[in-house]
């Protein structure tokens, strides 16, 4: 297998002006002999990154982008809050440098005000963050990274990078009791949502990667509004509009482990001026799945907290109408995040139009799951991953709708391993691939939380989930035990496991007629009408 087979080659990505693709001595799209880790859950991650932040000290590098920071968010405690732990840093001499979304207003239930708050606490400490609102109009910067350099020290330097912002919610583990600091969600999911979530830890060159990505951001010369409105609160808030210089870029870590890590991103093509990074935009992202998608043979795992836009899923679909023994497992929130009297059947119309495709391409070979916690409550499901064929796997911010693929900034790290598992071999169609360790570990290690298994002791014991339709078996069972359970008025013991079949509400047919013509208009009832996304098709 070569990574040409799975992975962007420079022309395949579509943007030439990146630096991401020319900055190697091999000019090649990756970079190879990196570490990958998946941290399942926000307090695993939250504590491996509070313990990576305070062992910085005076001349180290913290670089961070984020969607939505909360600074009293506790990342392991009292006096973990992310606001004081980046301070501190700060006043350590770390170099500390962000970048947030600057947001909509928070009376639209979005985060100006807490974006704006974390970076007044990073700034009384001496470092620099800056409110971004360089994208499309109604667009977000939703990026999630932070990355970590050690002058001296380079065996230290780790970048981390998935779907876990640095704010509420976001600090559940594996119980899914969820965040104690909490904001509400639909009624469904009580006063303290469980959340289900995963970040990476990466060592290796893919750090350097990572660090230019964000330098691109930082050094767009483009003022970080255009909104006369925006700005004129720029000046009565005293913000910080320009960003200092950096230091010099570190040369990248030492090579450290077997996976091969590409870069994949989503900017929109801005209306006027556009990134001197991406002039037209990048839709990475969107042709990396679908590069690995005519490839997908056996499995096609997900997580994913939308996958409602038809346009986007018609990838999916082709790939289950080529390949006949190609099944599709997929991990969904229930109940959509939103149980407003208009976003409420705007996201089921959506998800209803998107699943019906998927079924209408490969019938039985489908299948979509909810969480719940051991309580029964509902678990939302915010990941955002995909697995193919145990050979290529994605983390990031990205999410299967079309906002994501076209129109907000994305982030996500396409993984292959150089080492096949000696496990079950999985090659599909003679393609001569191989199941890879990072891959089917990262689907296993989610598999046995969902149906409550215990993970073999041993590293490549054998493990009957290896088989694609055993494991497609496996959750159809354990989802069909825990709902004729509650069918059956919660007689007896709960059985183990955490799926249930998704059972979208139901929507009368007059919503239904009512809707769907909006549905059409807009696209995808979390994206762009039409007039505004047209430049940006992938």
């Amino acid at each position: 297998m070569e990574p040409t087979d799975w992975l962007l080659t420079p022309g395949e990505r579509g943007n030439s002006a990146t630096r991401l693709d020319s900055r190697r001595s091999d000019r090649a799209a990756w970079s190879r002999g990196n570490l990958v880790r998946p941290l399942v859950h926000g307090a695993t991650y939250f504590s491996e990154l509070l313990g990576a932040i305070r062992a910085q000290r005076a001349g180290d590098l913290l670089l961070f982008t984020d969607w939505r920071g909360d600074p009293d968010e506790r990342l392991d405690g009292p006096g973990t809050e992310i606001g004081t732990v980046l301070g501190e840093a700060a006043a350590r001499r770390v170099i500390v440098k962000g970048l947030l979304w600057r947001s909509h207003l928070d009376r639209f239930q979005f985060s100006e005000a807490e974006n704006r708050h974390l970076g007044e606490a990073v700034e009384a400490g001496g470092g620099e963050c800056l409110l971004d609102m360089r994208v499309r109009p109604g667009g977000s910067h939703h990026q999630k990274l932070v990355v970590l350099r050690h002058p001296g020290r380079p065996e230290l330097d780790i970048a981390f990078v998935g779907g876990i912002d640095l704010c509420h919610n976001r600090n559940d583990d594996a119980t899914h009791r969820g965040d104690p600091q909490s904001m509400p969600l639909a009624a469904a999911y009580g006063p303290h949502p469980p959340w289900h979530d995963i970040q990476l830890a990466i060592r290796g060159p893919a750090v350097g990667d990572i660090e230019t990505g964000f330098r691109e951001r930082w050094n767009d010369p483009a003022p970080l509004t255009r909104s006369p409105l925006v700005r004129l609160r720029e000046l009565a808030h005293g913000e910080d509009t320009h960003a200092d210089t950096l230091p010099p870029q570190a040369p990248d870590p030492a090579p450290c482990g077997t996976h091969t890590l590409q870069l994949l991103r989503t900017y929109p093509n801005r209306l006027l001026r556009g990134y001197d990074f991406a002039p037209d935009g990048e839709r990475s992202i969107a042709r990396g799945y679908r590069k690995a998608l005519r490839r997908a043979r056996a499995l096609i795992y997900l997580e994913d907290q939308y996958l409602w836009s038809p346009h986007v899923v018609e990838s999916f679909a082709e790939a289950l109408t080529a390949n006949p023994g190609l099944l599709l497992i997929a991990v969904i929130p229930s109940v959509p995040e939103q149980d407003g009297r208009l976003t409420l059947p705007m996201n089921l119309i959506g998800r209803i139009t998107a699943l019906d495709r998927l079924r209408r391409a490969a019938g039985g070979r489908v299948a979509v799951y909810g969480l719940e916690n051991h309580a029964g409550t509902p678990v939302y499901v915010h990941a955002k991953v995909c697995v193919i064929d145990d050979v290529w796997a994605s983390v990031g911010s990205d999410n299967i709708n079309l906002r994501s693929w076209t129109h907000d900034s994305e982030l996500t790290c396409a993984v292959l391993d150089e080492t096949t598992d000696p496990r079950e071999p999985l090659d599909p169609g003679g393609l001569g691939d191989g199941a890879r360790g990072f891959a089917r570990n990262l689907r296993l290690e989610l598999a046995h939380e969902h149906l409550d298994l215990q993970a073999p002791r041993t590293p490549h014991a054998p493990d009957p989930l290896c088989d694609p339709r055993t494991a497609f078996d496996a959750f159809a069972a354990s989802a069909a035990a825990l709902d004729a359970w509650y069918d059956d008025g919660r007689r007896g013991p709960r059985p183990s496991g955490r799926l249930r079949a998704y059972r979208p509400p139901s929507l009368s047919r007059t919503a239904r007629n009512f809707y769907t013509p909006l549905h059409r208009l807009l696209a995808d009832p979390d994206g762009r009408p039409f007039m505004l996304r047209r430049r940006n098709e992938y």
